[in-house]
């Protein structure tokens, strides 16, 4: 094996171990389309765009990851999510 393989074997073995944390957001009944994108841009730095697609998916299939990263990094923008009374949590 030559040393090129090698060392994309082993960059291949670490990207496997390392799982990243994720903010699931869960469909409710209460907020609107626009709460959940405003929220969305200011809680997980997300475009318009990518915001309206998460509130749209959520809204169809129950569920969306919207931030992956750190638990770190996560975790105030999750909280900031909850206190909004989003239905979220980190997985």
């Amino acid at each position: 094996m030559s040393t090129k393989e090698e060392l994309l074997e082993k960059v291949e073995v670490k990207t496997k171990d390392k799982k990243e944390n994720q903010i699931v957001l869960y469909n409710d009944d209460y907020n609107t389309f626009d709460h959940v994108i405003e929220t969305l841009i200011y809680a997980c730095d997300h475009t318009p765009e990518q915001a309206e697609q998460c509130s749209i998916l959520v809204h169809y299939k129950g569920k969306c990851t919207v931030k992956t990263g750190p638990f770190e990094d996560l975790k105030p923008r999750c909280s900031k999510l909850l206190d909004a009374g989003l239905s979220a949590e980190i997985v």
